[in-house]
């Protein structure tokens, strides 16, 4: 079941992504960071166990740009299609919005291709950079994400 976040979500939210930082996969976000942008987020709950298994988020980054970001879906329920099911929820809010140009920088670029996005240079998101790259450990030499865009 995919719903948006609540905030009796935030620390199921918190451990998520700080486990996938752990990985390398995302950067680790404060619990502040999440009870500031909660409403950005959607979960995905096992209807037999109630749990969170999945979330992500669609951040807004300009008035034409939208980022698509802390997706983490649990081992034990991946290739289910709820990744997708996560990110087709972001997408749907963002075109509600009016935001019609989305981004992600991933480490699984074939998911998001499956998805329809399109391989792009980072250096055309100056807006990420600015508001969140620079302050990665990674940037600007060791960055293992590709940038990818969906023009809707």
């Amino acid at each position: 079941m995919l719903r948006k976040a609540r905030v009796g979500d935030v620390k199921t939210i918190h451990r998520m992504i700080n486990i996938s930082a752990g990985q390398g996969a995302m950067l680790p976000r404060s619990l502040m960071d999440i009870y500031s942008s909660l409403r950005d987020f959607f979960v995905y709950i096992d209807e037999g166990t109630q749990s969170i298994v999945g979330i992500c988020a669609m951040n807004i980054i300009w008035e034409n740009l939208a980022e698509i970001r802390s997706l983490f879906v649990d081992e034990e329920y991946r290739h289910r299609g709820i990744g997708k099911k996560l990110v087709e929820a972001c997408i749907s809010e963002a075109i509600t919005l009016d935001l019609f140009r989305i981004f992600t920088l991933t480490i699984t670029p074939k998911f998001f291709i499956s998805l329809g996005f399109k391989e792009v240079e980072r250096t055309t998101l100056s807006e990420k950079i600015w508001s969140d790259c620079f302050r990665c450990s990674k940037y600007p030499d060791y960055c293992d994400e590709v940038a990818m865009t969906l023009e809707l």
